[in-house]
């Protein structure tokens, strides 16, 4: 039987989170294992169940969506975190991509976008809603972009194919072993191009992935 993804509801309406089971149940790759109404209710269940995968909402009583995946990526390093919330402003955005979130969904959206984000992080990508995308492209070119003489910088294949590995979510060791080069090659190149095309941090060469197309090519 194939393995099925193990996901974990955080919303503090118990009636989205009834309609996020019946979606998710619904898929033959993923199942519901459990529910949480708070931020603090999701750390103790996420280490009673151990999800693959949590749906976090951003405005939850008791703790907030960010601080719970600040808390819980600390605590369960390998959990993967969509956010789903109805904030489109981009320091929603940004906060919870710097917190660990590998996925960002607009409550308004479709459920396909929702089944879509799913399978881009179970599989190791990164998903952000296509309402945020163009605006996360768009920091990359106005108040967040590099120096003019970075954005005109060559880098080379390699150090292009490590840095959308990168940008898609995939650690050191999963490139190292994608590429079949060691860990220490990655961080060289990785290092290399984000100083080339000068990036700092996750957020910002998430922005540059989203500007190649990278982010849903997983």
């Amino acid at each position: 039987m194939p393995h099925k993804w193990r996901v974990l509801i955080a919303d503090d309406h118990a009636i989205v989170r009834q309609g996020l089971k019946l979606l998710i149940d619904s898929q033959s790759d993923m199942e519901v294992v459990g529910e949480a109404a708070d931020g603090a209710a999701v750390l103790e269940q996420a280490s009673v169940v151990k999800p693959d995968v949590v749906i976090m909402d951003v405005s939850m009583p008791r703790m907030n969506g960010l601080t719970a995946t600040k808390t819980l990526k600390q605590r369960q390093p390998d959990v993967v975190i969509i956010a789903l919330t109805r904030h489109e402003d981009d320091t929603y955005v940004e906060e919870l991509l710097r917190a660990g979130a590998a996925g960002y969904v607009l409550k308004h959206s479709t459920p396909a976008h929702l089944l879509q984000a799913l399978r881009a992080v179970a599989s190791g990508g990164i998903y952000l809603d296509p309402a945020v995308t163009a605006r996360v492209a768009d920091g990359l070119l106005t108040a967040h972009a590099p120096p003019p003489e970075a954005r005109i910088a060559k880098i080379t294949d390699r150090e292009s194919e490590v840095l959308r590995l990168v940008a898609i979510g995939h650690s050191n060791m999963e490139i190292a072993e994608r590429l079949n080069i060691s860990v220490k090659t990655v961080e060289v190149h990785k290092t290399s191009a984000m100083r080339k095309l000068g990036l700092n941090g996750r957020v910002e060469v998430i922005r540059y992935g989203v500007l190649q197309g990278w982010l849903y090519d997983t």
